[in-house]
């Protein structure tokens, strides 16, 4: 909760004449920003005063404590100086918003066309501050910050904060090519024509707020001038050299990302990408597979078993509607087979049409279009399920792999790993450590719904502290939540397990049916065993959207495992896998323009408009 006192609001309160100042005379608004202060927040404020007075008129400035959450007696000292000087004013926040946001929130009710902070320590010499002010305010730049790394002026600070200091301005300008030596300095100034261009597009509230300010301000064609300044370290830092530090590192490649890489991808380029991956992942095949012979053991299928592996695999679909709605019914909602069953074949077709699994926000998409679920539920409960799938085909892999040593052939799965395809060996790599993941997951869920305590937000910012780190952390509290609402209630929970077990019996099914449809020779309970490893590691490895659909991991894993488990040679194996992963997408695809006609659904649509409504999901 936050509560703005001017200093009209305070003189109200005090006894003795009212304090006046005409907002439209400011020209100058200086921003404190404040956090537990109350040593110095006083004496400050009228340096700062006496400054300004020195080469500003009295009444064209005014000076605002920006006061972030304080829980000392910083705000009372603040709601004092507003009562006594009427150039002061106060803003009051009973929660923390952060560096940038208290910033941020104290520039848009300032009243000055020149916009100015810096840090409340007064480390900076204020015989700077007329410069400072004066660059702005005469025309010279839209942007000025202070400098304590310029050629010649180089601060005397502690190794502890120099050297993290020169290594973060170093990667700033490495990646977003300011050509600015010192980026953090908490010594600024912005013209409100320049603020108010891009301070919507700044997504950080924290330490990285202002360094996101200059890089944005440079990319939209404001002047930046940077300029020497003398400065003495007073006092510990508020920065925490390895949570605050990590989080600004990521913020650089966020923002990196959004101003030179996100405006090149286009989808067109996505998906040739995305395609040219997997022909190269084909050419490289052909160094170790013969794939002449591969093409002619699919020719010689039994085509009456790989339709009999149709039909066994389009079965599990309308499960995975059942699932959907069983999900989707411990979080409140109530709706039907039929259209859960073809808003999965919609997500899922995206996911095979465009890469890093855009489909999953086509579901959450059309389940709020057409059924008025809200955006979250949708994203939640499809994330709930991809818990779920996870858990079970990581189990399912696990008591294989049991069984093999349980029979004493744990030597020959090993053995099998060092087979002739690098690009299978990846694939198992890939999948062990995304079953592990899953497997920590899962367990941690499930632990804290038993506990009902929700760990996440600690635990995220252990590591950064940083706005997207907090929105982050929001998302995976709701996502963990809405789980543990799920894996709290042991019966759901059977319920959906359940179902999910189904589903992958299912798949592997029709992959053991497709594998047998090559005269392989392989009794039922080999053919079974090694199908349940070799498509849950398979759909493991291609849990990471490298690929759409994860064309080629899946070949990979599947092949390396079922040639090194069995006498079946790498070239059935791969033709199989080739034609497992190929009918299972062909039902997936044709379920997925029968679901589109009859929900009257847009892929490509439904992919703009499910991206619109994430970003109106993240934190402004």
């Amino acid at each position: 909760m936050t509560n703005p006192a001017d200093g009209s609001d305070a003189a109200e309160r005090a006894a003795g004449a009212e304090p006046t100042l005409d907002p439209t005379a400011v020209e100058v608004s200086v921003v404190l920003p404040a956090y537990n202060e109350a040593d110095s927040i006083e004496s400050t404020v009228r340096t700062t005063l006496d400054t300004l007075g020195a080469f500003l008129k009295p009444g064209t400035y005014e000076v605002i404590v920006a006061e972030d959450g304080c829980e000392d007696e910083t705000p009372a000292i603040a709601e004092r100086l507003t009562g006594e000087i009427a150039a002061v004013r106060h803003f009051h926040s009973d929660e923390r918003l952060g560096r940038g946001g208290a910033l941020e929130r104290a520039f848009d009710a300032a009243h000055g066309e020149t916009l100015v902070y810096f840090d409340t320590d007064l480390a900076t010499d204020m015989q700077h501050l007329e410069t400072l002010v004066n660059k702005v305010r005469n025309g010279d730049a839209d942007v000025a910050t202070g400098s304590r790394w310029m050629p010649g002026n180089v601060a005397d600070r502690p190794a502890k904060r120099g050297i993290p200091s020169k290594g973060y301005n170093g990667a700033v300008r490495l990646f977003l090519r300011t050509g600015l030596r010192d980026h953090q300095c908490g010594f600024k100034s912005i013209s409100r024509e320049a603020f108010e261009a891009v301070h919507d597009d700044v997504e950080d509230r924290h330490w990285f707020w202002d360094t996101e300010l200059l890089v944005r301000a440079q990319r939209e064609g404001f002047r930046v001038a940077e300029f020497p300044v003398d400065w003495e370290p007073k006092g510990d830092s508020k920065v925490d050299l390895v949570r605050d530090v990590f989080g600004m590192g990521s913020q650089i490649v966020r923002t990196w990302w959004q101003l030179s890489v996100q405006p090149r991808v286009t989808r067109r380029m996505t998906l040739a990408a995305s395609a040219l991956l997997v022909l190269i992942a084909l050419l490289l095949s052909t160094q170790y597979l013969p794939f002449g012979e591969v093409f002619d053991h699919i020719g010689d299928a039994d085509p009456t078993l790989i339709g009999v592996a149709t039909v066994v695999y389009a079965l599990s679909w309308p499960l995975r509607g059942m699932r959907y709605r069983d999900i989707l019914a411990e979080l409140g909602f109530d709706e039907r087979i039929g259209f859960l069953t073809g808003a999965v074949f919609i997500s899922q077709t995206g996911n095979l049409v465009f890469p890093a699994r855009a489909g999953d926000a086509v579901r959450a998409y059309v389940v709020k279009a057409r059924r008025g679920i809200p955006y979250p539920s949708g994203v939640a409960s499809l994330a709930a399920e991809r818990v779920f799938d996870l858990l079970t085909i990581t189990v399912l892999a696990g008591l294989v792999l049991l069984g093999y040593a349980a029979m004493g052939e744990l030597a020959r799965v090993t053995a099998s790993l060092t087979g002739a395809s690098e690009s299978g060996r990846i694939a198992v790599i890939v999948a062990v450590g995304v079953a592990v993941i899953a497997i920590a997951a899962v367990a941690g869920i499930v632990l804290s719904a038993r506990s009902d305590r929700n760990r996440v937000r600690g635990l995220v910012t252990r590591l950064s502290s940083d706005s997207y780190a907090d929105f982050v952390a929001g998302v995976l509290e709701r996502f963990v939540g809405d789980v543990q609402r799920v894996g709290g209630n042991p019966r759901a929970f059977m319920l959906v397990g359940a179902s999910s077990l189904v589903i992958w019996t299912l798949d592997v099914i029709t992959a053991a049916i497709v594998l047998q449809a090559f005269d392989t020779g392989l009794g039922t309970a080999t053919l079974l065993t090694v199908c349940f490893f070799a498509v849950s590691v398979g759909n493991l490895a291609k849990v990471i959207p490298l690929t759409p659909g994860g064309v080629g991991l899946y070949e990979a894993a599947f092949t390396l495992l079922v040639a090194g488990l069995t006498p079946v040679s790498p070239a059935v194996a791969l033709g199989a896998a080739f034609v497992d992963h190929f009918l299972k997408n062909a039902v997936t695809i044709v379920g997925g323009v029968i679901s589109m006609l009859a929900l009257n659904v847009s892929l490509t649509t439904a992919v703009e408009e499910a991206e619109e409504m994430e970003e109106v999901e993240e934190p402004a």
